[in-house]
């Protein structure tokens, strides 16, 4: 396994394909529990503003994502009508401010505080959020998670099924998925 024979080399395993010597400086951030991730993957940096140029590039400003045209012809149909080449794009409203931060966290320092969430958003963690606890329950009992009354961790074998932990506070992807299946019926 590869995981395996990177941390035989004195790798760390930072966090899905993302391996760093000890003295490095994402290793540094996650032994601080300050590491971040972003749509290029994880870093020291504080969450900054990115801008998508090309097609099919994703930008996010602030609590606004954007995706630019999958395919050339449109991308550069839009930039020569002068238009943003963007073909979609959300704003995040109080509660997806709240799910970005929670699925960041838990991704990027595979443990979760959960008086920290209350107090920034002034809100009851486990009434919040009681239907993903409870979908945590099967992640717990297949050994993926520890939940607790204060925090949220993930064990080193959760770590490589990380976005199947993450997916269960992302309302959006749960809604493409209802939609899916919806038009499939």
């Amino acid at each position: 396994m590869a995981i395996e024979e990177l941390t035989n080399n004195g790798y760390l395993f930072i966090g899905m394909d993302h391996f760093a010597k000890p003295q490095d400086e994402l290793a540094i951030a996650q032994r601080q529990h300050a590491l971040k991730r972003n749509f290029q993957g994880y870093t020291t940096k504080p969450q900054a503003e990115l801008f998508g140029f090309g097609a099919t590039s994703i930008g996010m400003l602030e609590d606004t994502y954007s995706q630019n045209h999958k395919r050339l012809k449109e991308y550069y149909q839009a930039i020569d009508n002068g238009l943003l080449p963007v073909s979609k794009g959300i704003k995040l409203h109080r509660d997806g401010i709240i799910r970005r931060d929670v699925i960041m966290q838990i991704m990027s320092n595979f443990q979760l505080d959960k008086a920290e969430i209350e107090r920034k958003y002034h809100i009851d963690f486990d009434d919040y959020f009681y239907p993903e606890l409870e979908g945590l329950k099967y992640l717990e009992n297949d050994g993926l998670v520890n939940v607790t009354v204060d925090q949220i961790q993930v064990t080193s074998m959760g770590r490589l099924l990380m976005r199947s932990i993450a997916v269960l506070f992302d309302t959006y992807s749960q809604l493409r998925e209802e939609k899916k299946y919806s038009q499939a019926v």
